[in-house]
């Protein structure tokens, strides 16, 4: 019998070099976890990512993405191409794993455990389905979905809430 999950700490993902990452390896640290794409009116916010973590890294903070091709296939690129993406036009050095999928029955767990936790403004109406990329959800220090945030919330407004979470 499968147990349903507690915390984030149950899941794993491939990285886009297909190593198997456990979300375990970030216990103690603040995390954001976004769904991105490379080709949305969105993708700028990848260099407001980067600043967060660059910023708060050494103080346990990481952004984790998730490049999904979901919304208006958005993300049509191969493993190789996303990470090549990230690297030349952000300088993206928080980890990204491999395509996955957030919605519907093919949804990674990992997401639908993150959005069963934060279902969002209408989750009650739409299953806490994602509307689009770059949705984030902040998970604190032990494990807990504390937040969700919409496509449309910047990165840079995120810093309070972080920074509140990492000094506890």
């Amino acid at each position: 019998m499968n147990r349903p999950a507690d915390s984030i700490y149950a899941f794993s993902a491939p990285l886009l070099d297909g190593k198997l990452q456990p979300i375990e390896d970030f216990r103690g640290q603040v995390l954001l976890i976004v769904n991105t794409a490379s080709r949305c009116g969105f993708t700028p916010q990848y260099a407001g990512l980067e600043a967060l973590y660059r910023a708060r890294q050494d103080r346990g903070f990481s952004v984790l993405g998730f490049p999904s091709n979901q919304f208006g296939a958005q993300e049509p690129g191969s493993a190789e191409e996303i990470g090549a993406f990230c690297e030349k036009n952000f300088g993206v050095s928080f980890p990204v794993f491999a395509k996955i999928q957030v919605n519907g029955p093919g949804a990674h767990p990992l997401f639908r455990f993150l959005k069963q936790q934060q279902p969002g403004k209408l989750g009650w109406l739409t299953g806490g389905r994602i509307p689009w990329n770059f949705t984030k959800f902040l998970v604190d220090r032990r494990g807990a979905v504390v937040a969700r945030f919409a496509p449309t919330t910047t990165p840079a407004s995120l810093a309070g809430h972080i920074d509140r979470l990492l000094a506890d």
